[in-house]
């Protein structure tokens, strides 16, 4: 079985090269085959909802739910580039990018294009500043959002990353850069319908199922608590007791005191006979670009951009951690494979982690030596804008059990 390298990717990378690679492992429950995981939620009403598709498995059209969506699937992909450019990594840490830091309560918070939503052109960096000047008037960041598939290099030394995942310069009047996600996939449950059950839950508390208390307590109590309640859920507290009249006592629940009682009102998890998680790495994609530095040049920065994809994916794939309740592993062996085209392929050992940081390293090495591509970490360090944090809220429905 042939191995990913350093050759194979530059070949892949130049004219007539191979259309895709593909991975693709067969999971199952932590649990065993009697467990049934939780997917992903999408917002539908109070309760939110399942993805359900019709999907083709072993040539029969079957149903399926969506485990782990494409854009969740790249998502993990960043965290875990994030986590070993933090980690210290040798070749990760170098990774060119853009921070923005925010001053919050005297805390530094820094975020990057790695975890920021819109990547380079996120609205954070927009709005930041850098020794004063506005980013957006900054010409090394007007290159950067001028970058085009004619000639991308100003993109590729500031933010690979904004290449290999994707990105859109939405909010820009003229010359939106639209970047396509080069690495796309998913984790696909295949089950027997699609409509869930609910599961049960309930809170017990020992000090008592019921804790009532005068509006004024409940007032007060929260009031005690307000710099660590939400907004929403204080505002809400505060309009509900100064409605009471009397002396009608309010449940304290909305602080977590007291019990629930059992119910049916939170979606149950699914049962599936076959889960599958897929990956394509597009080099049709990556050849659309160019970068200014001739077909071989070229040809090497787009393996550079391919090896950090495959990087990202290595780790993303060593970390199975999606959400409560869904707790998977691996069933058998990832199967990959490269299109050689008329209908040929030809399978791959997939990348261990130490096994792409190799090929990383090779990669960066090449398209060094041969188009002058440097990784010597953060481009640019933007200074949040004070008036964003200070808006800034946290407030979400969402139960993370």
């Amino acid at each position: 079985m042939a191995t990913i390298n350093l050759d194979l990717l530059v070949r892949a990378s130049s004219a007539g090269g191979a259309t895709c690679l593909t991975s693709a492992t067969d999971l199952e429950p932590a649990g065993g085959p009697q467990a049934s995981v939780a997917p992903a939620k999408f917002v539908a009403g109070k309760v939110g909802a399942y993805g359900y598709e019709r999907r083709y498995l072993d040539g029969e059209i079957t149903q399926a739910v969506i485990i782990d969506s494409k854009q969740s699937q790249l998502n993990r992909m960043e965290q875990a580039l994030h986590h070993a450019v933090l980690d210290g990594h040798p070749v990760l840490s170098r990774l060119p990018s853009v921070l923005v830091t925010y001053d919050r309560a005297g805390v530094a918070e820094t975020y990057s294009d790695l975890n920021l939503p819109h990547r380079v052109f996120d609205g954070h960096i927009r709005a930041g500043s850098v020794d004063g000047v506005p980013v957006t008037d900054l010409p090394q960041y007007r290159a950067i959002r001028d970058a085009s598939p004619a000639n991308a290099r100003a993109l590729l030394d500031a933010s690979p990353v904004s290449l290999v995942f994707g990105s859109w310069d939405s909010s820009r009047a003229t010359r939106q850069g639209r970047w396509r996600s080069c690495l796309v996939g998913e984790i696909v449950g295949f089950c027997t319908d699609d409509q869930p059950a609910k599961k049960g839950g309930a809170r017990t508390d020992p000090v008592g199922m019921q804790v009532r208390l005068s509006a004024e307590a409940l007032k007060e109590l929260a009031k005690a608590q307000q710099s660590e309640l939400s907004t929403k859920l204080f505002d809400k507290i505060v309009r509900e007791t100064d409605k009471v009249k009397g002396d009608k006592r309010l449940s304290a629940s909305p602080l977590g005191l007291g019990g629930i009682p059992p119910s049916l009102e939170t979606l149950a998890g699914v049962a599936c006979h076959r889960i599958v998680r897929s990956h394509v790495l597009s080099f049709a994609t990556l050849r659309q670009i160019r970068f200014g530095a001739g077909s071989d040049g070229d040809a090497a920065c787009r393996a550079l951009l391919a090896a950090l994809a495959l990087n990202a994916l290595a780790r993303s794939d060593a970390e199975l951690a999606l959400r409560a309740n869904c707790d998977l592993r691996e069933a058998s062996p990832t199967r990959v494979e490269i299109d050689q085209r008329d209908g040929r392929s030809l399978a791959l050992e997939s990348l261990t982690v130490a096994a792409a940081d190799a090929v990383l390293a090779e990669a960066l090495a090449h398209a060094q030596a041969t188009a002058g591509v440097q990784w010597n970490g953060p481009v640019l360090k933007v200074a949040g804008n004070p008036a964003i944090v200070a808006g800034a809220a946290e407030d979400s429905d969402e139960d993370p059990a």
